[in-house]
């Protein structure tokens, strides 16, 4: 299988690859591939970075009993084991975390990759803002065909009653530019322009103002609390 000239199937296999959902001699001859392919390595490692943040701010999923016991039969992992048979209930709840994981990733592929192989409206870049101990805080995309950014904050983020997060865009040269604040401090949907995916954006950022937003039209008037940059997809 070549695809080093077919840069669209080198994405689809890369992102599937990530997720999990390249199985089999498929898998295998991918990881051949990447073997001796740099740039396929690298572009496996964009998949990755792309989402491993939107599943930190995915709800946990829990399977149907039906599914477990599917695992368990085909690990053979019967109610009657003997004694020193106990590592098959480490076992299971081995396969049970790992299914909880893949449930939030594939669910955030499963967007990713519709959007990008279908007419619906599509996610062209994404930035995960971060603290200052590199914790992923917020999820921010943007949507080019519906001129709309959307927000999301990670449930773990706590915000005072009379504070209001505003989110940023700050060039190389000038002062930031608002993007908006969220409202309820848990998610948004933002207008998209220029103004927040220009060639002279550096980087976005939240800053906490009062109730209403920054009074200051220039920049923000409280602290800078999360920051990150757009990556394109």
């Amino acid at each position: 299988m070549n695809i080093r000239d077919n840069l669209p199937l080198r994405e689809k296999l890369a992102a599937e690859y990530v997720l999990g959902t390249l199985k089999g001699g498929a898998r295998r001859r991918f990881e051949g591939l990447m073997h001796n392919d740099v740039a396929l390595r690298r572009l496996v490692a964009q998949w990755q970075d792309r989402l491993a943040p939107m599943a930190e701010l995915s709800g946990a999923v829990t399977p149907r009993p039906l599914v477990w016991t599917g695992i368990e039969r085909r690990l053979d992992l019967r109610p009657e084991r003997k004694p020193w048979q106990v590592w098959r209930d480490d076992a299971v709840g081995f396969w049970r975390t790992l299914g909880l994981a893949s449930s939030a990733i594939a669910a955030v592929l499963v967007v990713v990759l519709a959007t990008r192989t279908t007419d619906a409206p599509s996610i062209d870049r994404i930035a995960t803002l971060t603290d200052d101990k590199a914790q992923t805080a917020l999820v921010v995309t943007a949507d080019s065909r519906r001129r709309t950014i959307e927000v999301r904050v990670a449930d773990s983020i706590a915000v005072a009653a009379d504070k209001t997060l505003q989110l940023w865009a700050i060039p190389k040269q000038g002062a930031p530019r608002s993007l908006g604040i969220l409202p309820d401090n848990r998610s948004a949907k933002l207008a998209l322009s220029e103004r927040a995916i220009g060639a002279d954006v550096v980087m976005l950022a939240i800053s906490l103002e009062p109730k209403g937003g920054s009074p200051d039209p220039n920049g923000p008037t409280g602290p800078v609390l999360y920051k990150g940059s757009w990556v394109r997809i």
